[in-house]
Parts: C-alpha cells; sequence; structure tokens
C-alpha cells in the first residue's frame, strides 16, 4: 500500500478550501473524503455514526491530511442548520459539499412500508437538500462555491428499489433548480450518478440479492464494475475550478450500463478496461474479490 492517495489531479489543487462530505465514514465518501484531503483541502467529515468517522480522520491524518468530524442525522432540519453553523465558527468558509449520505434496500414497491419510504427519501433527498440550503445561506450566497450530490442511474426506473429511484430522481431535479437559482451567486450545483460500484457496501446485502450482484459484469459494456476511485475523481473535478462553468448537469459513470438493453443488443465479450488505481486504502466488495471482470 503507498503513504498517500494516488490522484490525478494536480497536487494543492484544494489549498485552503474547506469541503464537507456527507456520509463520509464509509464506502464512496470515505475515499472522496481521502482524494480531498490528499489535494490538501481541509475535510469535514459529517455523519451518524462518530465511531465511523473518527476511524476515516485517524486515516487521512495519518497519511498527512487535514480532517474534522460532526455528528448529525441529515433529516433532522435543526440538526443541521447547528452543525453547519458550528462548522462555520470554527472553520470561517465552506467552499464545497458532498452530498454523499444515502442508503436504500432491496424491495418491491408493494412491500415498502411507509416508514421504509419516509426513511429512503429522507436520507437520500430530504437530507440532500437540508445540507445543501443550509450552507447556501450560512456561507455560499455570500461567498459562492461548489455543491455534488451523488444521486444514482435511476433514468430507466429502479425495479427492487423504487423508494431509492424516486429519491434519486428527486436530487437531479433539485441540482438543476439549485444550479439555476444560486448561479447568481457564483454558487455551482452537479451531480454524480454511480452505476455499479463494487465498494464494500455490498457486502451488507442479503445473500439471495448477491446473487445478482454477481451477474452484474455481463450487463457493463465495458465488463466490469467500476471502484470508488471513479467516482471521487469526477468528483473532485467538479469541485475545481476546472470545472467553474459546469453548472446543473449529472455526470453517469457506469460503463455505458445505462445506454442499452441486453435483450435487444447483447454484448460482446468484453476487453481492455481497467480499472482506476488510486485509493490506497481501498476496501473492496469480497463478493467480487476473486471476480475481477
Amino acid at each position: 500500500m503507498t503513504s498517500r492517495y494516488q490522484s490525478v489531479l494536480r497536487p494543492q489543487l484544494f489549498n485552503n478550501h474547506t469541503i464537507v462530505v456527507t456520509g463520509g465514514g464509509s464506502g464512496i465518501g470515505r475515499c472522496i473524503a481521502h482524494e480531498l484531503a490528499s489535494l490538501n483541502a481541509n475535510v469535514l467529515l459529517l455523519g451518524r455514526n462518530k465511531e465511523k468517522l473518527e476511524h476515516v480522520q485517524d486515516e487521512v491524518i495519518e497519511d498527512g491530511g487535514r480532517c474534522d468530524i460532526f455528528v448529525c442525522d441529515i433529516r433532522d432540519e435543526t440538526g443541521v442548520k447547528r452543525q453547519v453553523e458550528t462548522m462555520l465558527k470554527k472553520h470561517t468558509r465552506i467552499h464545497g459539499v458532498v452530498n454523499n449520505a444515502g442508503g436504500q434496500f432491496p424491495s418491491p414497491l408493494e412491500s415498502i412500508s411507509k416508514k421504509g419510504w419516509d426513511a429512503v427519501i429522507g436520507t437520500n433527498l430530504t437530507g440532500g437538500f437540508l445540507m445543501a440550503r443550509e450552507i447556501f445561506k450560512q456561507s455560499m450566497a455570500e461567498h459562492g462555491g461548489s455543491v455534488v450530490n451523488i444521486v444514482a442511474d435511476m433514468w430507466g426506473g429502479m425495479p427492487g428499489m423504487g423508494h431509492s429511484g424516486a429519491a434519486r430522481a428527486g436530487m437531479v431535479n433539485f441540482t438543476q433548480t439549485a444550479a439555476y437559482e444560486w448561479g447568481h451567486a457564483g454558487v455551482r450545483v452537479n451531480a454524480v450518478a454511480p452505476g455499479w460500484i463494487a465498494s464494500s457496501g455490498m457486502d451488507t446485502y442479503p445473500d439471495e440479492f448477491k446473487k445478482v450482484l454477481l451477474t452484474l459484469p455481463s450487463a457493463v459494456p465495458l465488463g466490469r464494475l467500476g471502484n470508488e476511485a471513479e467516482i471521487s475523481s469526477a468528483v473532485c473535478f467538479l469541485l475545481s475550478d476546472a470545472a467553474n462553468f459546469i453548472s446543473g448537469t449529472t455526470i453517469r459513470i457506469d460503463g455505458a450500463a445505462s445506454q442499452g438493453n441486453t435483450a435487444i443488443y447483447p454484448l460482446a465479450k468484453a476487453k481492455n478496461s481497467v480499472p482506476f488505481d488510486g485509493f490506497h486504502r481501498e476496501v473492496p466488495s469480497k463478493l467480487f474479490q476473486n471476480k475481477k471482470g
């Protein structure tokens, strides 16, 4: 393992920038936190599990980065307001926010209870809205900044996860609306839609669903799943000055899986696509450790 994140972006890119990452205690959020810190950002992690946040904070500091943590349920409006206030008292200004916190569970629509529906909508849509709104009102309305929302490939529906699909579709529309309404303040709002990413989060699904997951590479034109670093690099680009005229857009990172239908156009055997190996502390899915393509 190398001692530092191997970002493709130039060193010191985020000098003097303070960037919030929600859900930064694991998975894609953890990876984004590490890449931002490697580019000299002051990273503020926010989530519900203090122990997970502290673990990532220790990793970042051990690697020579800067990281602070804040514990909050993003669905709690009062809590979000207070935590953003606390962040700004300690760090003066917030230059960027990555709305990464999310979660869902596999279920057909007919089996989703209102409680389950509300929980997924609250985490994946309402919470992201509350974070972005408060950071805009308390910092970015005056100073400008960049918001990146993590969504999902829901353009063809999300059978088996309709609650998540509805929330992500709402977040894409929020991204477009906020980009238009907040552009006058120099605030850019974009989204990244990961496809199938072989992160440790896949190991948390039920065994029956894991059988489905193992079939996914055969439905991707590039013939493999993505990794966390391939999401993080796009997020960091959108946060950077190089993307200063990009706002209101969503980047799909899915190996072209969303662009066709295998029933109509069967895929040829894939070759040549190699994952980007940037994250020195990657924890890949155990499910795919022996299935690299």
